[in-house]
């Protein structure tokens, strides 16, 4: 619970950080709203003494001093609001790498939410910072001085702003009331609305392909009815508030406007400190008003800082890790258990292999079997729930994943490419060697096909590989997870996007991984790469059902019997139920 605490904190201590800059737009707004009341002086001394005296030399001095102090409150609002733009940029510098961090730490534990709101978040967080909603919370502290300014005139002015001022703030507190839940709702439909239109117009082709654009936009049109439905009923109430508010500040300012012409005709104040009342009764309204125009980007501000602090709670900041000699590529799994984000099954259960440098482990089995989430448990991007994944008999855990991610070259099922070039892509953006990407490209069988392109390595892939077809964004992929000569490789169907040239690519880059004592993990469907296994591992319902050396594996498989080379429906249907060869597991 302690640290908790400490997460939800971690927006605030990065404002308490700044707070000398807080005391300084403090302090500007302290002169300035101590300088308005030079207007209301102004009209008191006109009305007074320059009317009354007709003394055009009063009235000069009197207006350049006006003008001068004007001048002044322009340099200090000037002042102000840069001084607000700086401390949001700086916080925005401050937290954008942690938000950025802690947004990928959640997309990778596969929660529904677009990395982008959270950025989207903070730009609200930081618009209101630098906006005039900000202005008027440090304006509002004022409004007693104004309102003791108004009550030294005479009490009864001094009433008639203080019942303004009080029913501006129960307007305030209405205001929040009606518009809290519907507010919170249509932001609630609004992100549903955007990852849903994201996620599925991510699939244009099908989309266009099955004819499927009216349904999925009838799907999106429910969402967006919604978010329509929650904004107007907040926004309704918000503008019928709003121009209650009006309604009142102008009644208000014309009251206290006419009890100071009753209270001259009673003899009871001057000319002057009646204009000088209305003045400031309008001033003293001011910055209530403006805190009920600026509530609904509190209220957004506000909620997006809550979304935030739960984000960064959930999402603790990585610590620093010892540095560990590099990794020669000895892969061991015990007993592990894995479940996969936002499940409550266990996928794996009870797994346990070795791989081990200048071997080449092939893992099959039917759909379903939890290969996947292997490959995802072996390269740390899914934690496992018990046992352990050790590199070099160091826990997944304890390595520095910035140190370790170059040792390790991953290729996943589904492909993703950056936007960038391709030479960018294999390098995986971290360097401009052009040995090593075009060596990268060459094991991949790429470098031909690469020379083909309009711009050659600096051809632009488009965004997520649009320019290219699957086959390129697979050996691409490829050759991404081969540079460096990382000491581990594991790869999720490889060639499933391959033709035979690109197949016998993978099957020369593997040999040669194994050839330089590489480990290499291949999790496949083909049993073409059953030809080039030192191991072989069946996994079934999640389970290791069979694991050795391939020979004695086949040979489990076709029951002492000398068939065609199996295929891997044949393969995992003849699997046992049980290990055939407990010693290798």
């Amino acid at each position: 619970m302690k640290q908790n605490n400490k997460q939800l904190s971690e927006i605030r201590a990065a404002l308490a950080t700044h707070k000398s800059v807080f005391l300084v737009v403090g302090l500007f707004s302290a002169f300035i709203n101590l300088l308005y009341l030079s207007p209301s002086l102004y009209m008191l001394q006109v009305y007074d003494r320059v009317i009354t005296s007709s003394n055009l030399t009063t009235l000069v001095m009197l207006s350049v001093l006006l003008l001068g102090i004007y001048l002044i409150m322009a340099i200090l609002e000037w002042a102000r609001a840069r001084t607000l733009i700086r401390l949001g940029n700086q916080l925005d510098q401050t937290l954008s790498h942690r938000i950025f961090e802690a947004a990928f730490q959640r997309n990778l534990k596969g929660t529904s939410h677009a990395a982008g709101i959270a950025m989207s978040d903070l730009n609200m967080v930081r618009q209101f910072i630098t906006g005039p909603g900000l202005h008027a919370i440090f304006d509002a502290p004022w409004i007693p001085i104004y309102i003791a300014v108004i009550w030294v005139f005479h009490p009864l002015l001094g009433i008639v702003a203080l019942t303004g001022v009080l029913l501006l703030a129960i307007l305030a507190a209405l205001t929040e009331w009606t518009t809290k839940k519907p507010l919170q709702a249509a932001n609630q439909a609004a992100q549903r609305g955007n990852q849903f239109a994201t996620s599925s117009l991510r699939n244009a082709e099908v989309i266009q392909a099955m004819g499927l654009i009216n349904i999925i936009q009838s799907r999106w049109q429910i969402i967006q009815q919604e978010l329509l439905s929650k904004q107007s009923q907040a926004s309704d109430s918000a503008s019928s508030i709003s121009a209650t508010t009006k309604f009142f500040r102008l009644t208000l300012q014309s009251a206290g406007l006419g009890v100071g012409a009753y209270l001259v005709i009673q003899a009871q104040i001057t000319p002057g400190e009646m204009i000088a009342g209305s003045i400031l009764m309008g001033r003293s309204l001011s910055p209530a008003e403006a805190l009920i125009g600026a509530w609904k980007p509190f209220v957004g501000a506000r909620d997006a800082h809550q979304r935030l602090d739960q984000m960064l709670a959930e999402n603790p900041k990585s610590e620093a890790r010892l540095s560990l000699p590099a990794p020669t590529g000895l892969l061991q799994l015990d007993q592990l258990v894995a479940v996969p984000p936002g499940s409550q099954t266990a996928t794996l259960r009870g797994i346990s292999l070795t791989a081990k440098p200048g071997e080449i482990l092939v893992i099959i089995g039917p759909s379903a079997s939890g290969k996947s989430t292997l490959a995802r448990v072996m390269t740390g991007v899914w934690p496992a729930r018990t046992g352990s994944v050790r590199i070099d008999g160091a826990e997944m855990s304890q390595w520095n994943r910035e140190e370790l991610g170059p040792q390790l070259g991953y290729l996943p099922q589904d492909v993703e490419l950056f936007e960038g070039t391709v030479a960018e892509n294999i390098a995986r953006f971290s360097s401009k060697d052009s040995t090593r990407i075009i060596e990268a490209a060459s094991k991949a069988g790429l470098h031909e096909t690469i020379l083909r392109l309009p711009q050659g390595y600096d051809t632009p892939i488009g965004e997520a590989g649009a320019n290219l077809s699957g086959g390129q964004k697979q050996r691409i992929a490829l050759a991404r997870a081969l540079f460096g000569n990382p000491a581990l490789l594991v790869l999720d169907e490889p060639n499933a996007n391959l033709d035979e040239a690109g197949e016998q690519a993978l099957q020369a880059a593997m040999l040669q991984a194994r050839a330089a004592g590489r480990t290499v993990v291949v999790i496949t469907h083909r049993s073409h790469m059953l030809a080039i296994a030192d191991q072989i591992a069946v996994i079934k319902d999640g389970q290791v059902a069979l694991s050795g050396p391939r020979d004695k594996v086949l040979e489990a498989l076709r029951g002492n019997r000398k068939p065609a080379p199996p295929t891997i429906q044949a393969v995992t249907a003849a699997t046992p139920t049980v290990n055939s060869d407990p010693e290798t597991q």
